[in-house]
């Protein structure tokens, strides 16, 4: 897939420019194939690198397998209700690379985006310089992991890492465990910790819940019936603040499950409310440990009323199942913990990534260095996002729903390609 470099002192010219060759940039360049349309993708790393380097090792999707539906190229496995491990997930983005053939330049970064006095894009990489009448960033939003300051206060002696760094129980040192933050990757990590026998703390913050299996089908298979993944943010009763909402919290390790914490706390793994301070070995906790379960519950609760509504509106004959009730309430709130006498040695950060997208010096972005645009489409024409979070459907950055925002950019560049074309083809007026 390396494609030939040319000499370094050359500028290179694209009609496009896809920067990211993750199955977002991918996608994109399957339909620009489709198109005819002159492109490059330029993939820092290689093809499915942060499958390989940022999840642990019995990482699985919490979306089945059938929602994985790249641009000409459906899940093509044996297994469509079940939830691809890690090693399957890079299978089958390679596979697809296989498929398509894409113009990829490997182990190149983009370093500048610069826009030019004539409607065109100069990129500078770590292979030279590109210049294309259109580019489209391709790299999510996941870029840097997100460790907050206080971190620096913890006592040396306890090993800290963030969640993309963990791989396994065995490789971290003998003793208990404190996960910060209860997101996906925070309570699929504790959960595994405390299934190993190691002693877990969680700090529980205020990411959401969801049930994995409801009433004869699996939550999600309901939920596409019922179109919400088809919902654009703009209809979404949040519009854009829904992008900063963390996702809610299950499993697809084992079959899927749903994880419960109060069921947890039952079999002995410890909570807390959100992780407030540090110093040395003494941590300080928030007293918002049983607001936070509730508020969890709360959406649990009004995802499964809602399957109910819609059961009961279509007239489908569905098992029943008895109302939820909490298995667990904490007594009394621990808001202090020390380390050494809790015996615990290593602190994972489950508190996510922040993005940088500081090599791109063209003023399209908000307050917070999020990238505005409508459906990929930015203020600068020719200039486009896809693979975003909720960038237009939550599916958005997700192997479910990429395609459609896929195909709505490769049209927009396709048009904007030809209208070019067209252009340059006229004749010049005398003396030009």
């Amino acid at each position: 897939m390396m494609s030939t470099t040319p000499s370094r002192s050359d500028v290179r010219h694209a009609d496009v420019i896809i920067v990211g060759g993750g199955h977002a940039g991918l996608s994109i360049s399957y339909l620009l194939k489709a198109n005819a349309i002159d492109h490059v993708i330029l993939e820092k790393n290689r093809v499915g690198h942060t499958w390989r380097t940022q999840r642990w090792d019995s990482f699985c999707l919490v979306t089945p397998n059938w929602q994985c539906r790249l641009p000409g190229f459906p899940y093509p496995g044996d297994d469509p209700h079940g939830f691809m491990g890690t090693d399957d997930i890079i299978r089958y983005i390679e596979a697809y690379a296989a498929l398509i053939s894409p113009p990829i330049r490997e182990g190149v970064a983009a370093t500048h985006l610069q826009s030019t006095s004539d409607g065109r894009f100069r990129l500078t990489s770590t292979d030279g310089e590109y210049v294309a009448s259109c580019v489209v960033v391709a790299i999510s939003d996941y870029h840097e992991p997100m460790i907050p300051r206080m971190a620096e206060r913890l006592a040396p002696d306890i090993l800290q890492l963030h969640s993309s760094e963990y791989r396994n129980p065995h490789l971290l040192r003998p003793g208990a465990v404190l996960v910060a933050g209860s997101g996906q990757s925070g309570c699929q990590i504790a959960e595994e910790l405390h299934q190993s026998g190691r002693t877990v703390h969680l700090a529980v913050g205020g990411a959401p819940r969801s049930p994995r299996k409801y009433r004869g089908r699996d939550a999600i298979e309901w939920f596409d019936d019922m179109g919400h993944y088809d919902l654009p943010i703009e209809r979404h009763p949040l519009k854009e603040k829904v992008r900063a909402k963390a996702n809610h919290y299950l499993s697809g390790r084992d079959g899927g499950h749903e994880i419960d914490l109060r069921q947890l706390a039952l079999e002995g793994m410890r909570l807390h409310g959100r992780l407030a301070d540090i110093r040395g070995h003494r941590l300080t906790f928030h007293d918002d440990l049983t607001r936070n379960l509730d508020a969890a519950d709360a959406v649990y609760v009004e995802l499964r009323a809602t399957i109910d509504r819609y059961i009961a509106e279509s007239g489908i004959d569905a098992p029943t199942e008895p109302p939820f009730r909490p298995v667990w309430t904490p007594d009394k709130q621990q808001l202090m913990l020390d380390c050494a006498s809790q015996g615990i040695s290593t602190l994972i950060w489950s508190t996510g990534f922040r993005s940088d997208f500081g090599w791109i010096e063209i003023p399209i972005f908000n307050g917070n260095g999020y990238p505005g645009h409508r459906r990929g489409v930015t203020s600068v024409e020719g200039l486009y996002f896809v693979g975003l979070p909720w960038l237009y459907t939550w599916g958005s950055g997700r192997f479910s729903g990429i395609a459609r925002d896929a195909e709505h950019i490769a049209d927009c560049i396709t048009a904007r390609v030809h209208s070019l074309t067209a252009r340059s083809r006229l004749p010049q007026p005398s003396g030009a």
